[in-house]
């Protein structure tokens, strides 16, 4: 296959990893939502906002790319049981590290608009894992890489 041809295929294939985990985001904030406390539910609420848009932007990326995007699962397996609200928020910091990664690989896949894109997505993903976390990376997205 022509190297242009392999590296559409790369992009396509980040962008459609990034869909499938905007798509368990949003699950994912719907569980931490209901467990946290009054004090984060805000927080869970604009991040379930969050990527919902994000969800919406990246299902338009795959399109623009000639593919049809990947459906959102009627459920999700959860990393751990979130039954109170340390656990939500260990989950939501779970899966803003999770974006950052595919988001570091939609960055390396992608150029121009697609690729600013996801850079803005690694960069909100990792603020949002800091938050909830209370800890950071220096290099978010390739630190489960190495």
């Amino acid at each position: 296959m022509p190297r242009a041809g392999r590296a559409r295929q790369e992009t396509v294939a980040a962008a459609q990893a990034a869909l499938a985990a905007e798509h368990a985001a949003v699950y994912g904030y719907g569980i931490v939502g209901g467990r946290v406390d009054d004090t984060r539910a805000g927080e869970a609420r604009e991040a379930h906002d969050a990527h919902r848009a994000r969800r919406d932007a990246m299902s338009r990326a795959v399109r623009a790319l000639g593919a049809e995007p990947e459906a959102a699962a009627a459920a999700y397996a959860l990393p751990f049981p979130v039954t109170e609200g340390e656990a939500a928020v260990r989950l939501a910091a779970e899966l803003e590290r999770r974006l950052t990664a595919v988001y570091a690989d939609l960055v390396r896949a992608a150029t121009g608009s697609l690729r600013a894109e996801a850079a803005a997505g690694l960069r909100e993903a990792a603020v949002r894992a800091v938050r909830w976390s209370g800890g950071s990376v220096a290099f978010p997205g390739l630190a489960d890489r190495v």
